[in-house]
């Protein structure tokens, strides 16, 4: 930096300015005396101008406030001190970043000095075959969940063909009213089906997710095959190489049928092509950002589905849609690949229609990748036969009582009393956890950065004040240091969530509740959100803020939804959250009941 100070071009812009600002440097630029140590504000004067005024202004963004004369000696050496570190953005020696690189600062969910809870051995063992034939309704094959596909199709009760060309036809029949593919991979879903049945015929059995289509959010990288983030800046994108994600559903003998859904750039369920619609509810949308993955599992059109969650975009359509949603621990599931909203909070992971089925497509994904320096290799030990009684779960009382619970929650609480679990009451301090979001606002607009400069958000369709382009806009006001402080928060924070999972095996959440979305996906715990009952609501429900001049629908007579819970799992056993969430849904006995008119 100190080479940088002394050698900084006079034409370097700050700030805000479109367009170069010359200014004369400083007389005290000169060169230092032999031996003089390098010392801040000793560089060329550069950039805009700027007052005390500016400061007093900005004071109002930052939450801080300066006497007058602190105001003046700021300004009076601003455009001379602070000049280098907007070098790498302005120029001279302009420097771009890649979208590839990822920050030197990782986030690490398992805490130094606390009990481990990584699984010592790798187990995985499945349900037992109830040995159901294959329907005669083409519909009944479709809805079934990929449990019973992959049993289907390895007795070659179905071939992967027919499978396939089934969903390629209810994925075109469907589409126009849900709007939830982006891309159909009609082409290389036959090639590939055709392929899984010779390899089955010559006895070359690649595992559960052989020959089953499925549907990935279109954030995943597909060589030859177009990835748009859903975005209008993207929507011509077409990668030369395969996510990590994708290459490994690929070796487990997956098809892939369509390219599904995301709000843009991963915010929410309106995209390029419109509003992803909920098969329960075509009034609303199906909730985001996994909005096509919600809505083809929930409609049928997949096998199964691959989507990411940030802050929510796996839990919440997984709930508007009543899916099964899998998010795996921070790190479990490699992100090469897949398009960066934010380094230290973005993860992969199932979305199905049976728990089971979470786990089955959770088993071909994890695993470290060496493009993504967040992902670790780590057993996964499952054992759907295994019991749960006398496992302990934890629940927060007051979450209970409160909105958004309701009788659903409060009674999958009872029904896993009844199924021999312990409940254990817990409490997290009443601390402002939202204060957390700067690290996802900051993470985002840096990746994002070269798109919002150059008002390529513009043309994103969404341009509300609760949408990325004016939040991508906003966080280039975020103070470093409160982004550091947050980080700080970030840990004291999972310090605590351990010491909360040290009480219980798994905690039950409202899937909603604002406190655990941002505090699970900040310590990077895992998450399992099924359905377990239904609800009747009176108005259409949006993942966007309330605008008069977006009303939502209202309905005379409530529509039923399905709804659902949330468990929480220790850091990397998922396997203890499946079988849990296995019992829960077995007892609460809605999982078969599909969308009207699918």
């Amino acid at each position: 930096m100190s080479s940088s100070r002394r050698q900084f071009l006079t034409h370097t812009v700050i700030g805000l300015a479109s367009t170069a600002v010359s200014a004369a440097p400083d007389a005290g630029t000169s060169a230092p005396p032999a031996g003089a140590p390098p010392t801040f504000g000793a560089g060329p004067t550069v950039g805009p101008e700027v007052s005390p005024t500016t400061f007093a202004e900005a004071e109002k963004l930052m939450q801080v406030q300066l006497t007058p004369a602190e105001r003046t000696q700021a300004a009076s050496n601003w455009r001379v001190s602070l000049a280098p570190l907007h070098e790498r953005r302005t120029g001279p020696r302009k420097l771009a970043l890649e979208p590839t690189l990822s920050p030197a600062s990782q986030w690490n969910p398992s805490l130094p000095g606390l009990k481990s809870t990584v699984p010592v051995k790798a187990r995985f063992v499945r349900s037992r075959d109830a040995k159901l034939p294959l329907p005669a309704k083409e519909e009944d094959i479709a809805f079934a969940p990929l449990t019973q596909l992959s049993r289907w199709v390895r007795s070659r009760a179905i071939t992967s063909e027919r499978l396939t060309q089934l969903y390629l036809a209810r994925l075109k029949r469907h589409d126009p009213k849900l709007q939830c593919v982006i891309t159909l991979t009609e082409e290389l879903a036959l090639q590939q089906a055709r392929q899984a049945d010779k390899d089955l015929a010559a006895g070359r059995y690649k595992g559960p997710l052989h020959g089953i289509p499925w549907g990935a959010k279109d954030l995943v990288d597909t060589a030859g095959i177009r990835t748009t983030y859903g975005a209008e800046p993207f929507k011509d994108r077409v990668p030369t190489t395969d996510a990590a994600s994708v290459a490994r559903l690929h070796q487990a003998g997956a098809v892939l049928v369509a390219k599904l859904s995301l709000g843009a750039l991963a915010l929410n369920d309106i995209w390029f092509g419109g509003e992803t619609k909920n098969p329960w509810l075509l009034e609303e949308g199906s909730s985001g950002s996994s909005a096509g993955p919600g809505a083809a599992t929930a409609a049928g059109l997949v096998g199964f589905s691959l989507g990411s969650e940030t802050g929510g975009s796996i839990i919440s359509p997984s709930m508007r849609c009543g899916i099964t949603g899998l998010r795996p621990t921070y790190g479990r599931v490699p992100r090469s690949g897949a398009m960066t909203l934010c380094w230290s909070l973005d993860k992969l992971g199932p979305m199905t229609r049976g728990v089971e089925d979470s786990l089955l497509v959770l088993a071909a994904l994890h695993g470290a990748d060496a493009g993504d320096v967040a992902s670790v290799s780590v057993k996964l030990d499952f054992d759907a036969n295994a019991p749960v009684k006398g496992l302990r779960v934890g629940y927060v009382p007051a979450w209970m009582k409160e909105n958004p619970a309701t009788d659903v929650d409060r009674q999958a609480l009872e029904t896993l009393k009844g199924l021999g679990l312990t409940p254990v009451e817990v409490r997290f301090p009443d601390w402002p956890y939202s204060a957390l979001n700067v690290i996802l606002f900051a993470e985002a607009a840096a990746a994002f950065e070269e798109l919002t400069l150059s008002h390529g958000v513009d043309a994103l369709k969404m341009q509300t004040p609760d949408a990325w382009p004016n939040l991508f806009r906003q966080s280039r006001f975020l103070s470093a240091v409160d982004f550091v402080q947050a980080d700080r928060l970030r840990r004291k924070v999972a310090q605590e969530m351990a010491r909360i999972m040290s009480q219980v095996d798994v905690l039950l959440v409202p899937s909603l509740r604002d406190e655990a979305l941002t505090i699970t996906n900040h310590t990077g715990h895992p998450s399992l959100t099924l359905r377990t009952g239904f609800v009747e609501v009176s108005k259409a429900r949006s993942d966007w803020a309330p605008d008069p001049k977006r009303p939502m629908p209202t309905f005379s007579t409530p529509r039923r939804v399905p709804h659902g819970v949330t468990l929480i799992g220790q850091l990397f056993d998922e396997g203890t959250l499946g079988r849990v969430g296995i019992a829960l849904e077995r007892a609460s006995g809605v999982a078969g009941e599909r969308p009207p008119g699918f």
